[in-house]
């Protein structure tokens, strides 16, 4: 019994620590955005005076992405927490700094800002290719898509527990708002998100065509010849899917798979359907799902005023319990539950068999995905807008994308081969690497930043450092 309860004999604390970093992580996060240039490229289009008692504000957006990877959810929280690393960093940037950072953040100065992102995700890429295993391509149904960049779009809500400009009362009928956002699923990164008022409709075109345009200007020229972009339910309106049509050039392929709602023509042109059209699904990993069919829907619904290149791929299977009351009589008649994906691919170059109903379906059901991109956004500073104020909420929205952005580029450009942290959502990356403690300390001309040896990724802290530090400096 005492050695169980005795730990604490002898025990005082005090609070009389020096040079104690807390959250030794920061200079992972810090250390890449100053080598891929985003602390100067910042410095240069927010506002700057020479004038007496002026903060330089070049610093404070990136000290306050730091802070959201980990952890904080408010600008109060983002305060404290770099209140760890003033020996590092030095002075912490206060909440009301913060905000009058965040403020004024005009769309000219948006724009700026996102030619920033574009340039320094241009540079990040450059170096996701020379990497081992070079860029991560995804894998579908077992296919390799190399030379495809995949842009999943979703909306979310956002809950508010007071009023604060712009929240409203939600389709789901909580109160907040209702943003609408791009992810790169080859990387994990926000390319780009629009903050919306919880009414904003699900299905807005306008919407859409803006987060997908934002979307596409992040990506790097070299690596938009191939575009899938893939969408719920909301995107099948006519004209999103003409816009995502025209976007085809001779240098510039781009390729769609979005959710369809379905109607009685619909049913009664699955109703033709023998069952030999019917095939089995496949999982991810391309070997077969039992239970599960899919079929070509493609010339038996006459629906009109849809592109031409429009295919319809429906797919059925077994209801479950939750679906009972969602049945429609059609399919309490059959016994089936259905759904269709429509799409323009006929074949994807590079990749055999891309055109086939069965890889289809799997391809379109991959853009789950994305709902594990909101997952871990919401976790990195989108649980919350902490503001009253619009300009602040949308302020501090571009910098959890950033912050997004920030640890993508912290694991895929040092961590890559890091089993447990190569793929790791933010709150394992807390655990095992951002929320570490440290001392700093100084010794022959240097300063040493010391962490426990014994800590299990105390090797992978030092080799993401040393990896960051050998990248060349982008100015």
């Amino acid at each position: 019994m005492v050695a169980r309860t005795g730990w604490g004999r002898r025990l005082s604390v005090v609070a009389d620590g020096k040079r104690l970093i807390g959250h030794a992580g920061a200079v992972l996060l810090r250390r890449c955005a100053d080598r891929r240039g985003l602390t100067q490229a910042l410095a240069k289009v927010l506002p700057s005076s020479t004038a007496a008692g002026w903060r330089d504000r070049a610093g404070v957006p990136v000290q306050l992405v730091v802070a959201i990877v980990l952890g904080a959810a408010n600008l109060s929280e983002a305060e404290q927490l770099q209140l760890h690393h003033r020996p590092l960093f030095g002075p912490a940037a206060s909440d009301s700094t913060a905000r009058r950072t965040l403020a004024p953040l005009d769309d000219a100065t948006l724009a700026k800002i996102a030619k920033v992102r574009a340039r320094v995700r241009r540079q990040a890429w450059s170096l996701l290719h020379l990497r081992p295993g070079g860029f991560p391509w995804l894998t579908v149904a077992g296919k390799r898509l190399t030379g495809w960049i995949v842009i999943d779009i979703d909306a979310t809500i956002i809950t508010s527990a007071s009023k604060k400009a712009g929240a409203a009362v939600t389709f789901k009928k909580t109160f907040g708002f209702h943003p609408l956002a791009a992810w790169c699923a080859n990387t994990t990164e926000a390319l780009a998100m629009c903050l919306r008022p919880g009414n904003a409709g699900a299905n807005t075109v306008a919407d859409h065509i803006t987060v997908l345009t934002d979307a596409l200007a992040q990506i790097p020229g070299s690596s938009a010849a191939k575009i899938l972009v893939r969408v719920d339910g909301a995107g099948a309106t006519h004209g999103l899917l003409e816009h995502l049509e025209a976007l085809n050039t001779a240098r510039r392929t781009v390729r769609y798979t979005v959710g369809w709602k379905i109607t009685e023509d619909d049913e009664k042109a699955i109703a033709k359907l023998p069952e030999s059209a019917w095939e089995t699904s496949v999982h991810q990993d391309g070997s077969l799902q039992e239970g599960y069919f899919v079929a070509e829907l493609t010339g038996l619904n006459t629906r009109e005023g849809w592109p031409e290149a429009m295919r319809l791929i429906v797919r059925r299977v077994k209801p479950t319990r939750r679906h009972l009351k969602k049945l429609t009589a059609f399919e309490k008649k059959t016994g089936w539950r259905y759904c269709i994906t429509a799409t323009n691919i006929r074949h994807m170059w590079g990749i055999a068999g891309s055109g086939h109903s069965q890889f289809l379906d799997v391809l379109h059901r991959s853009h789950a995905g994305v709902e594990g991109r909101v997952r871990t956004n919401k976790a990195m500073g989108l649980g919350n807008l902490p503001s009253a104020s619009w300009e602040v909420n949308c302020g501090w929205m571009l910098a959890a994308n950033l912050a997004s952005d920030l640890d993508a580029w912290v694991r895929l450009l040092a961590l890559h081969d890091v089993e447990g942290l190569a793929d790791a959502e933010p709150e394992s990356m807390r655990f095992r690497l951002y929320h570490l403690p440290a001392r700093l300390a100084d010794h022959a001309r240097r300063r040493w930043l010391r962490i426990d040896a014994t800590w299990p990724w105390a090797e992978a802290f030092t080799t993401c450092w040393q990896r960051l530090t050998a990248l060349a400096t982008v100015t």
